[in-house]
């Protein structure tokens, strides 16, 4: 496919684009990178705007692939598994001591996992400093989790919490047909 700009491309589809209204979808593989709009009430069709077969997951490929989309002048909100986010976000890449982007969860500090429920927030993502790698080529706020990744989130939440806690007896309140076996 010849090079286009979203708008052009939009044009041709006889569709309105207001970047509001639509998240770019990336994921990448070992061997691909892709691109899709999706439509925010999934009214209208998805849009794939790049597929790039042969180029690996790396910062400098996210960095081509936001600039060939021209996400700097779209800002659409950006919706990506975990590993995709990371990069985005300019943090390194496997085995590291603070993985998370969101808090200062230590990975390391293995006497604290599941004991320790509440980890600093990370306020700043700056290159350097804890397993922050590159600049941010995205805002944290523009960052989006697909919902099988929420729903895997909420299970480790629901199996972290205290079940005599009134968070944890709130939940068996909402959900009554749950066998005490589930729950």
């Amino acid at each position: 496919m010849a090079r286009k700009d979203v708008d052009d491309l939009f044009k041709a589809l006889n569709m309105s684009h207001c970047s509001d209204e639509w998240r770019l979808f990336t994921d990448s593989s070992k061997v691909s990178l892709k691109a899709v709009l999706l439509h925010n009430g999934n009214v209208l069709p998805s849009i794939p705007v790049t597929h790039a077969f042969g180029i690996k997951e790396s910062d400098d490929s996210m960095k081509q692939l936001l600039q060939y989309v021209k996400y700097d002048t779209h800002k659409w909100n950006i919706c990506a598994d975990l590993k995709v986010i990371t990069l985005l976000l300019g943090l390194q890449l496997r085995y590291t001591k603070f993985p998370c982007f969101l808090c200062k969860w230590d990975s390391t500090g293995k006497a604290h996992h599941y004991v320790n429920r509440i980890w600093s927030a990370r306020k700043i993502l700056e290159p350097g400093h804890k397993n922050v790698k590159h600049n941010s080529l995205v805002e944290l706020l523009r960052t989006l989790l697909p919902l099988h990744i929420k729903l895997g989130l909420m299970k480790n939440s629901v199996k972290a919490m205290d079940h005599n806690g009134t968070a944890f007896l709130y939940l068996r309140q909402k959900f009554p047909p749950l066998s005490d076996a589930k729950i």
